[in-house]
């Protein structure tokens, strides 16, 4: 038995900020907060995560419902 494929879109519903975080939960099978949690974790981290995650919020398509 296959699973669907789920694409990677932001969420619409379960949205903080731009919904990528939740669209990324939601494609890997995770709990949004977890997402979230990892997120603000690795902006202690030297590097570029609010680029790469300003780059999503551009390049990720928004759900259509």
């Amino acid at each position: 038995m296959t699973t669907p494929t789920r694409t990677l879109t932001r969420s619409r519903d379960n949205r903080v900020i731009a919904g990528v975080c939740a669209g990324i939960a939601r494609k890997m099978g995770w709990k949004p907060r977890t997402v979230r949690i990892l997120f603000v974790v690795s902006c202690v981290l030297p590097g570029p995560q609010f680029l790469i995650y300003l780059a999503l919020w551009l390049l990720i398509p928004q759900d259509k419902y």
